[in-house]
């Protein structure tokens, strides 16, 4: 683990109790002498503290050093993700903020099914739980719309993946693409992009979504 996340990192003093307590000294087994470093994910410091006091419900951090160290990706990739199964979308989550994507954006398309519902607060516990493992100093940003068509008013030179023989390329790419649900997209949808602007993978094989944009992600930004 690189760093902890806390909301109020770079105050001179934090005290520390409930989840975070148990995060920091019933998972992480923190002692009364570790150093332990805190990040806000406002700003590009990471922030050293002390332990200044520890009993079995709290702890007094004490600021002791600030540095700027930022780690962020040196490209963006903004995902637009039909929504899948949440419980899929989850398990991928970590390994697309891992890989560097700045944003994701879901929305719903024909093929959806309409039971699913964005949790996004579960959601953005994972993203900062994968930053604080991999480092990553700038977090990726997830929202949703409520169509496709809502997400190509926004982004209308988005590219979509799709089978096609136009290869997406190893570390370059469109900054904008589109990833489709379980069994893809219909006709309709499919035509609102031009040929020019439909990438595929070099498989054969029927990729499940989530392994689609993990996929396509890494062939862009690794």
């Amino acid at each position: 683990m690189r760093f902890v996340y806390h909301p109020e990192a770079g105050a001179s003093t934090l005290q520390i109790e409930g989840e975070a307590y148990r995060h920091l000294f019933k998972a992480r087994r923190s002692r009364r002498e570790s150093i332990l470093h805190l990040r806000n994910l406002r700003d590009d410091l990471l922030y050293t503290y002390r332990i200044e006091t520890l009993d079995r419900r709290r702890a007094i951090l004490a600021l002791s050093e600030e540095k700027i160290l930022r780690i962020a990706p040196e490209k963006s990739l903004h995902l637009g993700w039909c929504l899948i199964d949440p419980k899929s979308i989850e398990k991928a989550l970590p390994s697309l903020n891992e890989i560097g994507v700045s944003r994701i954006t879901f929305f719903h398309c024909a093929r959806s099914q309409r039971s699913f519902r964005s949790d996004f607060q579960r959601w953005e516990r994972i993203v900062l739980r994968s930053c604080e493992q991999c480092g990553r100093s700038v977090k990726m940003q997830l929202r949703e719309v409520p169509e496709l068509s809502d997400f190509l008013a926004e982004e209308p030179e988005a590219y979509l993946l799709d089978f096609s023989s136009q290869r997406l390329g190893c570390g370059e790419g469109p900054e904008v693409l589109v990833i489709g649900p379980e069994g893809g997209f219909e006709a309709g949808e499919r035509e609102r992009f031009t040929q020019e602007r439909i990438r595929g993978l070099g498989t054969a094989s029927i990729l499940r979504s989530e392994t689609a944009v993990c996929a396509a992600a890494a062939r862009i930004l690794l």
